[in-house]
This record gives structure tokens, sequence and C-alpha cells, in this order.
């Protein structure tokens, strides 16, 4: 006599269960941010937030706010996580609050910065 292990197909009440769960999760993530005068653009560790450029631009990410302050040339000032922060592209991370803060880019009209959890923290 030969044992077989047998798998059962997953009822639809399981299945649906388990839709729900990862939906509710998706909304959990994308509750999360909120912003004005920004984009976001954001997975479970980081965030790419794009400010438009003469406006009063904020986004809420990660738990903490990001507001454009300034910007003059390829020079930056941003408020993460209540600290201010001058950003010149290419420039290594700087920490805030438990976050590495980055200039990716800036132009006449937007200026889009990356905010990740920083891991020693």
């Amino acid at each position: 006599m030969t044992n077989r292990a047998t798998t059962l197909p997953l009822s639809p009440t399981r299945r649906a269960a388990g839709l729900l769960a990862g939906l509710a999760l998706g909304v959990a993530v994308l509750a999360g941010c909120s912003s004005q005068g920004a984009s976001t653009d954001c997975g479970l560790d980081a965030c790419t937030v794009t400010f438009e450029r003469g406006v009063d631009a904020s986004a809420t990410i990660l738990g903490v706010e990001a507001k454009l302050v300034g910007a003059q040339g390829d020079q930056v000032t941003v408020e993460v996580a209540g600290e201010q922060l001058t950003l010149t592209t290419g420039q290594q991370a700087t920490e805030a609050g438990g976050f590495a803060v980055t200039l990716d880019s800036v132009t006449d009209q937007q200026v889009k910065i990356r905010v990740s959890r920083n891991p020693g923290s």
C-alpha cells in the first residue's frame, strides 16, 4: 500500500479570505501616503516624492511629513520628519529622523527626492 499526500484545493471561502487580506494590506500601505502639490511612489521601505515647484508642496509618507521649503539651482531645501535639510543632486544620502534622504533631480517645474528607512535605525 502506498501513502500519497493529497493536497486539497482551497475552498472558495478560503480563497476569498486570502484575497480580502491582500487587498486590506494594499489599502493600508496606500492609506499611509497623502500629498498636496506632490506625487508619491511608495514601497514598503522607501518613497519617491515629486514636488511641484511654485506651490505649497508636502507629502505624508512612511509616517512622516516631507515638505519642499525652497530650491535654487541644483540645491534644494526640504523638511523631512521635522528636520530641515539642504540637498544637492548626486550627494550622498542625508539622515533625518531615522530616514535616508537623497535628491534625485531638480527641474524648473519639479523636485524629486527619495526617502527611505535607515536600516540602522
